[in-house]
């Protein structure tokens, strides 16, 4: 029994997920855009700096650029999957790092009552700013490389792990099986991480899914604004800052960088959704 149980939730999961012809199809549309973002020379991008000023602001299709080209000549589709690197690069960096602060954030919080308070009042602090002001507070303090814009957003993003995690935790430390570790010597550290951590895995996977998505959606809001990273260095953000002002006669150069932006976030959306639902057992249940 022990064996089989093991084993079933992960199982359970990908039958629940597949249940879900938008989940499926979002996470097939999302793996595209990954696969494709990292596998230019497969794809016959070779030359992504290359600069034409004859080709300058080819349209698709047109001269060789199957997505056009940019304002200085350069293959438009080569720049859209290198800065996809960066940007996916951004998206997963946060979603990471403010995993790991919130869950040892709220871990704290929920299991040291002096700590409580203090780091609640933290919390609620950060959560008062909108996302975007503090991120651009941030990034100005930091300065605009991308590891301070991964470190900026993190900051940003971490309470909403925080406060789940510390939720969680109030919760489950009061349970019978955890008093009885607490009265058979088990110390809190393994307490939370063999009873604690565990049972909250799921939410905190969830989250984690939409932050990737928050944080590249806030990564273009700030290169858009000319506060995130490096222009040099390609970001979809960046690419749809640098194209609107060719709007009028190259259209294309905002288009392509923006449906991908909004390809990926959805998609990232609806794959959270989907998980959210799966990992929920009322909301399994229900469906």
């Amino acid at each position: 029994m022990a064996a089989s149980s093991s084993t079933s939730p992960p199982q359970g999961l990908i039958r629940q997920l597949a249940r879900r012809p938008s989940v499926v199809i979002a996470l097939v549309f999302f793996v595209t855009i990954v696969g494709a973002c990292f596998a230019l020379p497969v794809l016959g991008v070779t030359d992504v700096g290359g600069m034409s000023v004859r080709n300058r602001l080819s349209p698709p299709g047109v001269n060789g650029y199957m997505l056009g080209a940019d304002a200085f000549g350069r293959d438009l589709m080569g720049r859209l999957l290198l800065a996809g690197q960066v940007s996916l690069g951004i998206g997963l960096g946060v979603s990471i790092l403010s995993s790991i602060l919130g869950v040892a954030i709220g871990l704290l919080a929920g299991f040291y009552k002096r700590l409580d308070t203090p780091l609640s009042r933290l919390i609620d602090a950060l959560m008062a700013f909108p996302d975007i002001l503090l991120a651009l507070s941030l990034v100005a303090i930091f300065g605009g490389t991308m590891i301070n814009v991964i470190l900026a957003l993190s900051i940003v993003y971490t309470p909403r792990i925080a406060r789940i995690v510390r939720a969680s935790t109030l919760v489950i430390r009061e349970l019978p099986y955890v008093e009885a570790a607490r009265a058979l010597g088990t110390r809190t550290p393994s307490i939370m991480w063999t009873h604690v951590l565990r049972n909250i895995a799921s939410p905190i996977l969830v989250q984690a899914t939409f932050i990737f998505a928050y944080a590249m959606l806030a990564e273009a809001g700030l290169s858009f604004l000319g506060v995130g990273i490096d222009p040099q260095t390609p970001t979809w953000g960046i690419m749809v800052n640098e194209g609107r002002q060719y709007i009028d006669n190259a259209f294309f150069l905002i288009l392509f960088p923006g449906f991908v932006i909004a390809l990926a976030v959805l998609s990232l959306q609806i794959v959270g959704d989907g998980l959210r639902d799966a990992l929920d057992p009322r909301l399994a249940k229900e469906t």
